[in-house]
């Protein structure tokens, strides 16, 4: 299964390094699979230091923000004890990872990770249409460069109204940002000769 959330790893100077992230997990959360495209910041940490934390979160505005590159300010961050790395604090899980494994054969790689540390922080708030919508335009928003715009844009219609209809404040901000950005990359992609 595949658990949408975010990872934060440490580049090689420290910079905390925050990105959307869905790993394919197992039931007990002991072993986790990241699939990250090889150009990616987080990919070139996982390979370079071997550990990371995921976090399970249902803050959809955060999450968009990192998909996007529009996390400024950075988001609160407490110190992680089992490995090299910052816990985000409004995450309701995390789970501190080191690498066990990395197939580079493909443009994706595999890297498959233990899980050596975890922490609850608050329950999550449930399940809601709108929240949903904005993390599938948030990992729509990160495939403008592979996908065609006019299926993008169409999803994103479709998407627009379970975020009208059942979000709040917050999915109603994160919407607005993912869809302006993809308005903005689609219509550079199309400028493109």
């Amino acid at each position: 299964m595949i658990l949408e959330g975010i990872m934060t790893t440490l580049d090689e100077d420290g910079t905390l390094n925050i990105s959307p992230m869905g790993p394919i997990v197992d039931p007990p959360m002991q072993r986790l699979l990241f699939r990250p495209f090889q150009t990616s910041h987080t990919f070139v940490n996982l390979q370079r230091s071997g550990e990371g934390i995921f976090h399970v979160t249902d803050n959809v505005e955060m999450l968009a923000r990192a998909a996007v590159g529009q996390l400024d300010p950075q988001p609160p961050t407490v110190p992680a004890a089992a490995v090299a790395g910052r816990i985000l604090s409004d995450a309701c899980r995390w789970y501190a990872v080191r690498v066990t494994s990395v197939d580079t054969s493909r443009q994706r790689a595999e890297i498959v990770t233990r899980v050596v540390d975890q922490g609850r922080q608050r329950d999550f708030f449930g399940l809601n249409r709108a929240k949903h919508a904005v993390v599938e335009a948030a990992i729509l928003a990160t495939r403008v460069d592979l996908l065609p715009a006019e299926e993008i844009q169409n999803d994103y219609r479709r998407l627009e109204v379970l975020v009208e209809k059942t979000g709040g404040p917050a999915e109603q901000r994160a919407f607005k940002l993912l869809a302006q950005y993809v308005r903005r990359s689609c219509s550079a992609k199309d400028a493109i000769p």
